[in-house]
């Protein structure tokens, strides 16, 4: 085992590089709940204030958690805002909510969103309080944390900026005995998808490559044109997981892809989500949640 690793929970480490299942994507900010909440049935109309549109998502986070089929026979992890894990599941945690009901590693999302597009990639905003988050990861028990930029079109310069922006970052996180989630998604839509796939390939594999035995990331990237274009990289010593974003697919496509790229596991959001509906009975709301569960974990175990 990594001596980095080492530090943490080793049960936990040994999930995320071994488990069978999927990652759970939960992790929408206050800038991105409005969109999940309506989609969710809950209009900006029902509530008055932040506080209460947060409370409102955390309600809907609590539901899908505390369903039957979110558990560790699916699910190896979940990935948290941080108004998420500050709060409480049945009188715990979040994160310890997770990890001692159900068996799921935790991780915070740590980014403060993206700049403007420039050379043709969105970079993060500068994470002007990382080392808050950090003591925030320890306080709350996450195992590591995640963050995300944006490739629009294949522009090397940009391309290459984007992933030692990414790898900065990460390297600061693991110094703080967590692994870092390194998310730099292409654009779905992108017409130069491919051409941006292999330029971003080329820059991981650079970063890969001058990390430290005792350093390990997981990588979490938009499902590849070519099916299995990422095998290199989960070979990698460095890599502890690679998992697939579903980017704006719906959930078919987002599994079917899925399945045609052997080792890569689901980090879903939107797939996870969809058909959930607040005003469901409880009865109905646990089947569509099981059902989506089910087909990310079937695709995720290709």
């Amino acid at each position: 085992m990594l001596e980095g690793v080492d530090k943490m929970n080793k049960e936990q480490a040994e999930i995320m590089r071994n488990g069978n299942g999927f990652i759970a994507a939960l992790d929408q900010s206050d800038r991105s709940t409005p969109k999940a909440l309506k989609k969710y049935g809950i209009t900006e109309n029902d509530y008055d204030s932040k506080e209460e549109m947060m409370d409102l998502v955390h309600a809907m986070r609590t539901r899908i958690i505390t369903s039957p089929a979110f558990d560790s026979d699916r699910i190896l992890a979940a990935l948290l805002f941080k108004h998420t894990v500050k709060n409480e599941i049945k009188g715990k945690l979040t994160g310890d909510y997770l990890w001692e009901e159900r068996g799921v590693v935790p991780f915070l999302k740590v980014d403060k969103g993206m700049k403007d597009e420039e050379d043709g990639v969105k970079l993060m905003k500068p994470i002007t309080d990382l080392d808050k988050k950090f003591e925030l990861a320890h306080e709350t028990n996450m195992f590591g944390t995640k963050m995300r930029s944006v490739v629009k079109n294949a522009n090397p310069d940009g391309i290459k900026k984007l992933i030692e922006q990414q790898f900065e970052f990460a390297k600061r996180i693991i110094d703080a005995d967590l692994v870092p989630i390194v998310e730099p998604e292409i654009d779905i839509y992108s017409e130069d998808k491919g051409k941006s796939e292999e330029l971003m390939k080329k820059e991981i594999l650079k970063q890969l490559n001058n990390l430290s035995e005792d350093q390990e990331v997981i990588l979490k990237l938009s499902l590849p044109n070519e099916d299995g274009f990422y095998s290199d990289f989960i070979e990698h010593p460095n890599v502890m997981r690679v998992a697939a974003l579903s980017g704006g697919y719906s959930r078919e496509e987002a599994v079917d892809l899925l399945s045609r790229n052997p080792g890569m596991i689901a980090s879903y959001s939107r797939a996870l989500h969809e058909g959930l509906k607040a005003d469901q009975t409880d009865e109905e709301f646990n089947k569509t949640i099981a059902n989506s569960i089910e087909a990310i974990y079937e695709a995720s175990m290709t």
